[in-house]
């Protein structure tokens, strides 16, 4: 989830006060301090991240953690299968991650030393589960408090609660529920749009989908400064010990392949943008914001439609956003707009040359391909001359090959078996709803087979990227 190479792979198919509970009131710390003495604090990373190192550490410290924090990273294995092939899956990781936390935080549970855990992405999932251990073992709610970022149990937007129930056995992956709100102090940083831990409460709204499957929102909370922290958004709550906070998104990451349009992407994008985010809102429910705004603190799966009041409120936001996107397109151009565009030759000729300037440093010579093979097929006694890692080349490929090939069937098994066996069960639970009964497992399916293409196309693109490596540099020695 935290893997940079898997960023963007994820479209496998296809903003009023509202209720008056956001204040934009700059935070006044970012978790509970115990008094003045030093906080310490171990510090899991992300999937792809066993261990995270100093600088990253000192990084998540000075923007999310406690001032008295004395922060050491700890190591989980932080394997996410099929994402990565031959690695754990995501709950026999985080069963591992589990006790290697446990053991962590054993001696300063025994002398009663404070102590905080931060997680993100898959560890914040490993510090959900350690919440509940703890409090099951009589821990006393002052002995340990939580950080999360990216929480993929987020209470009212996390990818595992919306789908709480959703069990990918072939892949390992369980979809396990909420985050405790009141056991352990705690605060919660999510960052909008972010397809993990905000994702729509209402999946047949397509267009919101598919922004939260193209979002990298997911991937940026290293690259967030101590200003956009402090100005994060308060989330209303009934109660409880956790703080929650959402941390708004500067644009739509469904506009992001248009911005990437040299000269005219930005001014299109900005005439689309303030209808297409109120389209793209209505999937959380107030179509004023890109999250959900009912308490962040309670469990909320997905739903069928939103409310009425909510829906009414779409017709006033597309007309001023029609005005409000003209005025930009035309600011763009005009330098008044919010990314204006220099019509200068030098700026015209460089961005055509940045769009046509391909960034591949692997690209295989069709040409050596085809003259590699002819030779080996002509005398095949060349291998002989070959250098002996040829072996070790054909045996990646190979095992490349046959790890993509079990990954896509655990793949098409869930998509198969395990979510028919969840549609089942949803409308099996709700038999005194017909429009629910029916509708449910339709909305679950839009976002539930969307993840698993975006994971599918992600062992593909890895397969054919260390493929291309093996053969690149295999070439020169035939």
């Amino acid at each position: 989830m935290t893997d940079r190479g898997a960023r963007g792979k994820w479209v496998g198919v296809l903003a009023t006060a509202g209720l008056g509970l956001l204040s934009l009131a700059p935070l006044a710390a970012p978790a509970i301090a115990h008094g003045d003495d030093t906080l310490p604090y171990l510090v899991m990373g992300g999937s792809g991240m066993p261990l995270p190192d100093d600088a990253w550490v000192d990084t998540i410290a000075s923007l999310f953690l406690p001032a008295n924090a004395d922060a050491t990273a700890l190591y989980t294995p932080e394997e996410f299968y099929p994402l990565s092939l031959n690695e754990l899956t995501l709950d026999d990781s985080v069963s591992q991650g589990l006790n290697d936390l446990n053991t962590a935080l054993q001696p300063y549970l025994d002398s009663g030393t404070p102590v905080g855990v931060f997680g993100y992405s898959q560890s914040a999932i490993i510090a959900s589960l350690e919440m509940s251990q703890l409090e099951a073992q009589g821990v006393p709610s002052s002995d340990v408090s939580f950080t999360l970022i990216g929480d993929l149990m987020n209470p009212n937007g996390g990818l595992f609660e919306r789908f709480a129930g959703l069990d990918l056995t072939s892949l390992g992956i369980d979809f396990s529920g909420a985050t405790p709100s009141d056991d352990y102090a705690t605060t919660i940083y999510t960052m909008e749009y972010d397809t993990w831990a905000d994702f729509p409460k209402y999946p047949l709204n397509i267009l919101s989908d598919l922004n939260a499957f193209m979002s990298q929102t997911h991937f940026d909370y290293d690259t967030l400064t101590p200003e956009q922290i402090a100005q994060a958004i308060p989330l209303e709550t009934t109660g409880g010990l956790t703080d929650y906070y959402i941390i708004p998104a500067d644009d739509l990451p469904l506009l992001d392949p248009v911005r990437d349009i040299p000269i005219v992407g930005n001014p299109i994008a900005d005439l689309l943008q303030p209808d297409l985010t109120a389209l793209v809102n209505l999937g959380y429910g107030d179509p004023d914001y890109g999250w959900s705004t009912t308490p962040a603190n309670e469990a909320t799966e997905f739903g069928l439609f939103p409310s009425i009041e909510d829906i009414e409120k779409l017709p006033n936001l597309l007309i001023t956003g029609t005005e409000q996107g003209i005025q930009d397109f035309i600011g763009d151009f005009t330098g008044t707009g919010p990314n204006p565009v220099s019509l200068s030759l030098d700026s015209l000729l460089a961005g055509l040359t940045d769009s046509t300037t391909s960034t591949s440093t692997t690209a295989l010579d069709p040409d050596a391909v085809v003259s590699a093979l002819t030779t080996l097929l002509s005398d095949p006694t060349a291998l002989a001359a070959v250098p002996g890692d040829l072996t070790d080349a054909f045996t990646d490929i190979g095992n490349t090959l046959s790890g993509s090939l079990t990954a896509t069937e655990d793949i098409l098994y869930a998509a198969m078996v395990s979510v028919p066996e969840y549609n089942l069960s949803l409308v099996l639970d709700n038999l005194d709803n017909p429009i629910e009964a029916l509708g449910l497992p339709i909305a679950a399916d839009l976002a539930i087979y969307n993840l698993l293409g975006g994971f599918e196309s992600t062992v593909l693109e890895n397969a054919a990227s260390s493929i291309t490596a093996s053969l690149t540099e295999l070439l020169p020695a035939l």
